[in-house]
């Protein structure tokens, strides 16, 4: 036998797993860099706090409403900073799965444009949530139900939001938090002995209801119509093509990988950052008033155009009263409108009666600004009720009101938010420092998910470029529109929806635990929210 005879075949050298490398060792730097913005971003927080007081002309005569402050700022803030760990993974799948950038710069780049998201985000979504709470316990959110509401809903998001993500489950943080504020709602109307649905506005909860359900199947639909479009109109092989080892993909189609990444990246801090904006300024109102009840900002001159509003507004609503007078305080009356959001007699002539008192408020002292400590909680609440009673009146079938009227009553409204709906450039600041460095914090799990157990098949670059491209508009154009969206579910079913066109096949039981945690989130936040606001009604 021959020496040829004898020898084995030659052994082709195995490909490199395309799988990128998650596990890179632990870089002191990093931690010293983190807890050093971390250290800077509490010492900028408590000065700001404290230099508003003062510029309020508050007075600090007691430390204990400064130490709930700081523990409601602590628990909103771990809420933002496990939003960035849970759904900004969602962000960075792509990238890190295609070999476009290296996980910890990934991490990092998806931080920045959280951050700068956060900055430039409007606070439509901020307000859009706040408005789902029970209106009595936002006019006393200083009492101990208004610090039992803000803990309860946040602590249970947290809770929630931490159980899935140890499981890997992209869950929705939005989806969390519509659940714990509505189990709020519910536990305090049943605590004053009213029918538990009448403790939140349906109408509004119906609204995020629809869009929370709906972006998701957009998502799934619009990135598998997108892949198909890009097969038929660009046909670069390459650009369908699983990683190869571990060499990142050509430069165009990086590019595109890389901006998609930052585009929703800067859409999640514009819209998830925003979550806990509107709670930091529940509390903010309730521990101090003097400083954060009224937006100081607005300049003298814009008290005539806030009197020309309210006069044109009251004569709106006097219209509606002919024939009925008040007597003693509207307020009660109002009140019950906006939490029963049933007309009687006595709606329209008592919102008239509140407005005209706000209207005189301001003018006795000149500008909003000029409105003394004393006063600011009252006249906060006294705004925000009227504004939030011309919204239900605005929605109301029954109401006999023009469009030249509605158009009357919104810029009144509009008048109004502007001076209790605001938020400061510091709480900005510090919601984009937790949502950014949560972003760097606890990734893997979700990643992995995203990127190796919803498809079959290896990620290709077309698949991670469409998911992406979609997430980013969808994300954007909600929070045009007020809404609050889920990114985790967008992106998600955005990747389930590329596999799926691109007949890559899915892996069923991540789709399975995909919907159970869908499912699950919100009676399980209703729940756990619930019952810890009547824990802590009972504590506080």
């Amino acid at each position: 036998m021959t020496d040829t005879a004898l020898q084995a075949p030659p052994i082709e050298p195995a490909r490199p797993s395309a799988r990128p490398n998650l596990d890179k060792g632990f870089n002191p730097l990093t931690a010293i860099i983190f807890f050093g913005v971390l250290a800077a971003g509490f010492l900028y927080v408590i000065y700001n706090v404290y230099s508003d007081v003062q510029e309020s002309g508050g007075q600090i005569t007691t430390f204990l409403p400064y130490a709930m402050l700081l523990i409601a700022l602590l628990i909103a803030l771990g809420f933002e900073f496990v939003n960035g760990f849970h759904d900004t993974a969602n962000a960075v799948a792509t990238v890190i799965y295609t070999h476009s950038l290296p996980a910890e710069m990934a991490v990092v780049w998806s931080g920045v444009f959280n951050f700068l998201g956060v900055l430039t985000s409007t606070g439509a979504v901020a307000f859009g949530i706040v408005s789902l709470l029970p209106v009595e316990l936002i006019l006393q959110v200083g009492s101990s139900a208004g610090f039992a509401m803000v803990f309860a809903l946040l602590i249970a998001a947290i809770i929630w939001n931490l159980g899935t993500w140890w499981l890997g489950l992209p869950a929705s943080s939005s989806h969390t938090l519509i659940g714990s504020i509505i189990g709020v709602g519910i536990a305090n109307a049943l605590a004053r002995g009213m029918d538990g649905t009448s403790g939140v506005d349906w109408s509004k909860a119906t609204e995020i209801g629809y869009a929370l359900l709906l972006s998701p199947l957009f998502g799934f639909v619009a990135a598998g119509a997108l892949l198909l479009a890009l097969k038929y109109l660009v046909r670069n092989p390459a650009l369908y093509a699983e990683p190869k080892g571990q060499q990142p993909p050509p430069w165009w189609i990086r590019g595109i990988l890389i901006l998609t990444c930052t585009g929703v990246s800067f859409a999640h801090g514009s819209n998830d950052g925003q979550k806990g904006m509107g709670l930091i300024m529940l509390i903010l109102i309730g521990t101090v008033p003097t400083a954060y009840a009224l937006n100081r900002a607005p300049a003298p001159q814009q008290v005539p155009s806030f009197q020309a509003a309210s006069a044109a507004a009251a004569a709106v609503i006097e219209k509606q009263a002919a024939g009925y007078s008040v007597l003693g305080n509207p307020r009660p009356a109002v009140t019950a409108f906006v939490s029963q959001r049933k007309i009687n007699e006595g709606t329209f002539v008592s919102l008239a009666a509140l407005v005209k008192e706000i209207s005189a408020q301001v003018s006795e002292y000149g500008s909003i600004a000029k409105i003394p400590a004393t006063a600011v909680a009252n006249t906060r609440n006294d705004m925000y009720l009227a504004s939030e009673a011309l919204r239900f009146l605005m929605k109301d079938k029954e109401n006999s009101l023009s469009k030249e009227e509605v158009a009357i009553l919104n810029t009144y409204k509009k008048e109004l938010d502007a001076a209790t709906r605001f938020i400061p450039t510091w709480v900005k600041v510090a919601v984009a420092i937790a949502l950014g460095l949560g972003t760097m914090i606890g990734w893997k799990r979700i990643v992995v998910t995203v990127g190796e157990k919803i498809g079959k098949s290896h990620l290709t670059y077309a698949q991670g470029a469409s998911a992406e491209l979609v997430a980013a508009g969808t994300i954007g154009a909600a929070d045009m529109f007020g809404l609050p969206v889920s990114t985790t579910h967008v992106l998600s079913s955005g990747v389930a929806g590329t596999m799926a066109a691109n007949g890559s096949g899915l892996q069923m039981a991540t789709i399975r635990n995909l919907l159970m945690a869908w499912v699950l989130t919100l009676p399980a936040a209703i729940t756990l929210s619930a019952s810890l606001y009547m824990l802590f009604l009972n504590i506080f």
